[in-house]
């Protein structure tokens, strides 16, 4: 616990051309990937159909894929759904099948066997609905990141503002850009994951500027970056515990939340470490790179607010 009693003298922009390097190798690799292998999109966004099927007793995931390899319902993409008796089908969309159609096949093919089973839960979302989502969804980060342009230029100054967005980019590309390398299913949780990693990111980036705005008027003999490396410091132990805290939470939430969120606490942990790190190694450096100093965080002097020298 001394550690979060005392601030640390640590050189964190003393590495920042090191971290920009790095950054950039990233984030290139996250637009390669979304270029060459794109996102696996979930059901909101392609359309199909989703069914939850609920077994009386257990049921190997491996016996039930074959049994749709085997049918019309090749490729369908089959996952426990909290507990070994309960399985998540999603389907590719179908011209040929209403949904209640499907459903009926479903139960017929998979109730074959031994084993009784019943359909809990039959959704369908078509491929017009999945687009309007997929657009909707990316005009959400746009707007979001415009508005989050105006208010840290408002709040402190421009350039602030480009790094804050830098920043958010960064976390961004690189958080789809996992889900891309990995392969796993993008749909509209990971979107609202997203979304909540540009907040936090936010609020990260926006308690070190308040930190530098300070100390710009308290170290007033010290060049913007040792007044920034001052601030990541006195603002490190926050950042460390914070972060620390919430990951615990998420953690729990991908252990023990079971299916349905995975892809939503893989989106929030990913994106969190990145978001702490772009905080202090892409938000301030950007920052400085723009020519922050003090005389741009100073209140303007007004004509008329100097006391006249009296005789």
């Amino acid at each position: 616990m001394e550690f979060f009693r005392k601030t640390t003298k640590i050189d964190f922009l003393g590495v920042r051309i090191i971290a920009a390097w790095f950054s950039g190798l990233m984030v290139a690799a996250a637009i390669a990937s979304l270029g060459v292998r794109g996102l696996n999109f979930g059901i909101d966004f392609t359309g199909g159909t989703l069914l939850e099927a609920g077994y009386a007793n257990p049921v190997d995931l491996n016996g039930v894929r074959s049994q749709l390899q085997a049918s019309e319902f090749r490729g369908a993409v089959v996952q426990y759904y909290g507990t070994a008796q309960d399985v998540l089908i999603r389907l590719a969309p179908r011209v040929d099948l209403n949904s209640a159609e499907v459903s009926n096949r479903m139960l017929e093919l998979l109730g074959s066997g031994a084993n009784p089973v019943e359909m809990r839960r039959v959704e369908f979302v078509g491929s017009q609905v999945g687009e309007e989502l997929a657009e909707e969804g990316g005009l959400a980060m746009i707007i979001a990141l415009f508005g989050i342009l105006v208010y840290v230029s408002l709040r402190f100054q421009m350039r602030f503002s480009v790094g804050a967005i830098v920043a958010l980019a960064h976390d961004t590309i690189i958080t789809i850009g996992f889900f891309s390398v990995t392969g796993m299913d993008f749909d509209l949780s990971v979107l609202a994951a997203i979304l909540a990693v540009i907040g936090y990111s936010l609020n990260d980036t926006i308690v070190v500027f308040d930190r530098v705005r300070e100390n710009f008027r308290r170290m007033r003999s010290a060049g913007p970056v040792e007044v920034f490396n001052a601030s990541l410091n006195q603002t490190l132990s926050r950042t460390i515990m914070t972060g620390l805290t919430t990951l615990l939470v998420l953690a729990a939430l991908f252990v023990w939340g079971g299916e349905i969120i995975h892809g939503f606490s893989v989106a929030l942990i990913v994106g969190i470490i990145v978001g702490t790190y772009s905080s202090v190694y892409v938000a301030s450096p950007v920052a400085i790179a723009l020519g922050v100093s003090r005389k741009d965080l100073l209140p303007v002097e007004k004509e008329g607010d100097r006391v006249p020298n009296r005789p």
